[in-house]
């Protein structure tokens, strides 16, 4: 099923497996990759994408929630935690999102992530991270 082939992709995505060509198996070669700092057409741009990526995570594991798939369609829950040596000086941060796959027979066309940028991203800068928390905790008052 296309749901664990994509669970087990993504679980096993590393410097070492993107230069086997792990992406090309799973997108199709026209995919479309979107989240909320990027869009990215081609699956030679993405896999260059994730090359750059990947160079600097320490360590990167993915949880799986509730994946439903209709037609050609999924939609999939997961929570990532990840160890980057410029997020959080390189403590472990954890991530919850949601990812919508659009399929084209056995691989991925469009794959759009849902997530928060600031938990991702902003909160764990050193400056920034201590301003965006700032802000939040002001506005849950």
């Amino acid at each position: 099923m296309m749901i664990e082939h994509i669970q087990r992709t993504y679980q096993n995505i590393n410097a070492k497996s993107l230069d086997d060509g792990i992406l090309q198996q799973l997108y199709t070669e026209d995919a479309v990759f979107i989240d909320p700092f990027h869009r990215i057409e081609g699956r030679d741009r993405l896999d260059a994408y994730f090359k750059q990526l990947y160079r600097n995570v320490r360590a990167i594991n993915f949880t799986y929630g509730r994946a439903v798939q209709q037609d050609n369609r999924i939609t999939m829950e997961w929570e990532m935690r990840v160890e980057h040596p410029r997020l959080k000086g390189g403590e472990p941060v954890n991530v919850s999102g949601i990812t919508c796959f659009e399929l084209e027979g056995e691989r991925v066309k469009l794959h759009r992530d849902y997530f928060d940028a600031g938990e991702m991203l902003y909160e764990n800068l050193p400056v920034l991270g201590r301003i965006i928390r700032t802000i939040k905790n002001r506005m849950g008052q």
